[in-house]
C-alpha cells in the first residue's frame, strides 16, 4: 500500500521570503515567528518552522520548538501539524498565539498530552504607533537599556516575573541555561530597566522583533512600588525610545485578568488587535 507524502515539511532559506510574507498578513499577531525565523536565517537551521504548501504556494507556518506557534493556518492544516507534533509532549512548553488557531490545535493534541499546568483562554493582543508622549503621558528619564554588566542585578526580577506570570520558577537547579538567556536580551539591547541603589526596581525585554514591530515582554516592577502611577511613565519611555529606534510599532499581550496592566496599557496609547491564547504545558 502506498503512503501518502504529507505537504507539510521543514522550511528552509529558500522559503524565508514567503514565511514572511505570511507574518506580515497580521505582523502583531505574528511577530514571534518572523523574528525566531530571521534569527535562524544565517545560522541556516530552519527545521523548528514547518510549512505546508499549495499549488506551489506557502499558505500556512507553524513554529515548532518549545513553543508552538500557528501562522495564517487553516483547519485542515492545523489537523496536518497536530499530526506532526502529537508525539512531542516532552519538548513542548506552551502552545501559544491567534485564539481560534491555537484552541483548534489544543483540542487535536490535548488527548495525547493530558492537562496542561494552566490556559490563558483571552489575552488581549495590543499594538500602537503613537508614541506615547503625543498623547501627553510623562516619560520616566531614568528607564534605559541594560548593560552587559547587570545581568545578575536583572535575574532577581526576572525570576520574580516569570514566576508570578507562569506558576514556576524559570529553571531548577543550575541557573546558567537562564541567565544566558537574560544576557543575550541585553547583549542585542533588548531589555529596558530602571536601577536604583544597585537593584532593579523595573524591567521589560523586547521578546521579538521583526517586520517593524517590537513585541515587548516580561513587564515587571517591583511589588513595593506598584499602585504609585510609576509603571506608566517607565514604560512609557521604553516604547518612546523602541519607536525611536528599532521599530515604530510596539505590541503586547496581556492576561484579560490583568485589570491594572489593561488600564495602563489602555493610557499609553495600546489598542485592541487581537485575541491570543497560551496553553501552559
Amino acid at each position: 500500500m502506498l503512503r501518502t507524502r504529507t505537504p507539510v515539511r521543514s522550511l528552509t532559506r529558500s522559503d524565508v521570503d514567503d514565511a514572511l510574507e505570511l507574518c506580515s498578513r497580521n505582523v502583531p499577531a505574528h511577530v514571534f515567528v518572523a523574528a525566531r525565523i530571521l534569527e535562524s536565517v544565517p545560522t541556516g537551521t530552519l527545521s523548528a518552522a514547518m510549512g505546508v504548501r499549495e499549488d506551489g504556494r506557502l499558505t500556512s507556518v507553524c513554529w515548532a520548538s518549545a513553543n508552538v506557534v500557528p501562522v495564517e493556518t487553516s483547519a485542515e492544516s492545523r489537523a496536518l501539524y497536530a499530526e506532526r507534533i502529537r508525539r512531542w509532549r516532552g519538548r513542548v512548553a506552551s502552545l501559544l498565539g491567534p485564539r481560534d488557531e491555537v484552541v483548534d490545535l489544543w483540542n487535536s493534541v490535548e488527548p495525547h498530552w493530558g492537562a496542561p499546568r494552566a490556559v490563558r483562554a483571552h489575552q488581549p493582543l495590543l499594538a500602537t504607533s503613537t508614541p506615547p508622549s503625543a498623547l501627553g503621558v510623562e516619560l520616566d528619564p531614568r528607564v534605559r537599556v541594560a548593560r552587559a554588566d547587570e545581568v545578575e542585578l536583572i535575574l532577581p526580577a526576572a525570576v520574580h516575573m516569570f514566576t508570578a506570570e507562569i506558576g514556576y520558577a524559570p529553571y531548577s537547579g543550575n541557573s546558567r541555561g537562564y541567565r544566558g538567556s537574560l544576557a543575550a536580551l541585553v547583549a542585542q539591547g533588548h531589555t529596558y530597566v530602571v536601577v536604583e541603589d544597585g537593584e532593579v526596581i523595573f524591567k521589560t525585554d523586547i521578546g521579538s522583533l521583526a517586520l517593524g514591530c517590537a513585541q515587548l515582554q516580561g513587564v515587571w516592577l517591583a511589588p513595593r512600588l506598584r499602585g504609585k502611577g510609576l509603571a506608566a511613565p517607565m514604560l512609557a519611555s521604553v516604547m518612546e525610545q523602541v519607536m525611536a529606534g528599532p521599530a515604530p510599532m510596539v505590541s503586547l499581550y496581556v492576561n484579560d485578568f490583568n485589570a491594572p496592566a489593561l488600564a495602563t496599557y489602555e493610557r499609553l496609547g495600546f489598542a485592541p488587535v487581537g485575541d491570543f491564547t497560551t496553553v501552559l504545558l
